[in-house]
């Protein structure tokens, strides 16, 4: 019996065998690997590309360009475009601001150092300008009842006036003399001297140009007899005299001579 036990049992044994690994779907790899193939194509063609921009990048035959991003350009890049044309224009002013400079210093010294012309009985005014600088002298009187101050003008520091007497020649056509800066101390005539009135004097000086009158100075009021700049004109019309300017001409040691005697005239009549 225990012969034929055991043979029933192996025969069951070999009827029924519990599976002993799962299954796997056969779909599972093959998606897995399409995946993979397609991230590794993806990766292969991006490194390929990046191989060659690198292998083709030229800075010389590629330039970098400004590329515009729908945007004005602000008011930096307009003034550092600016800058260098400006430059050009203020470099090319003064180039020819100092030619024009050098030429009219010549001239001027030109004129300087030739022996002074007499004054004609008559000047036409419109051919000054042909003299400018030129030394003249005339004969006359000093009428210093017409005299007029221009100012107020500094001189070292200190206020004071350009004192202008028409000279009034006999037989002949009076001009105005500017005869140089007095201080503000000295603005009264009785408080310098004048000389005699009487006295004929020869006046030496530069024919000079009429002035121009600049933004910041104020109008003349010729009928107060303020003059703040010397509007030859006006000072002609008021003194019944020519438009012509001549500046008088003196040394060093006369001007001086001159403003110490004012300054003594003016101690005496202050002490009186």
């Amino acid at each position: 019996m225990r012969p034929i036990f055991s043979a029933l049992q192996k025969t069951s044994a070999r009827v029924w065998t519990p599976p002993t690994r799962a299954i796997r779907s056969p779909r599972v790899p093959s998606k897995i690997n399409s995946i993979c193939a397609k991230y590794r194509l993806q990766q292969f063609r991006h490194i390929s590309q990046s191989r060659q921009l690198a292998e083709g990048l030229n800075i010389v035959d590629h330039p970098a360009k400004l590329v515009r991003v729908n945007k004005k350009h602000g008011p930096g890049l307009i003034i550092l475009a600016l800058i260098p044309i400006i430059s050009f224009i203020l470099g090319t002013w003064q180039v020819q601001r100092l030619d024009w400079k050098t030429k009219l210093m010549a001239k001027f010294e030109d004129r300087l150092v030739k022996p002074p012309l007499p004054l004609p009985p008559r000047i036409d005014p419109d051919a000054i300008s042909e003299f400018d600088y030129r030394r003249v002298y005339a004969t006359g009187r000093l009428r210093h009842d017409k005299e007029m101050l221009v100012g107020p003008r500094m001189n070292e520091g200190e206020d004071g006036f350009i004192v202008v007497t028409p000279l009034e020649r006999e037989g002949q056509s009076t001009v105005l003399v500017n005869r140089g800066w007095i201080s503000r101390k000295l603005k009264d005539q009785k408080d310098r001297p004048l000389g005699v009135l009487d006295e004929e004097v020869t006046v030496e000086g530069l024919l000079r140009e009429p002035w121009k009158k600049n933004i910041f100075t104020p109008d003349n009021k010729p009928e107060e007899g303020k003059f703040y700049f010397p509007d030859i004109n006006q000072m002609a019309e008021k003194s019944g005299s020519q438009p012509v300017w001549i500046e008088q001409t003196m040394g060093k040691e006369a001007r001086l001579n001159y403003l110490a005697n004012a300054w003594l005239t003016t101690i005496c009549v202050s002490s009186a």
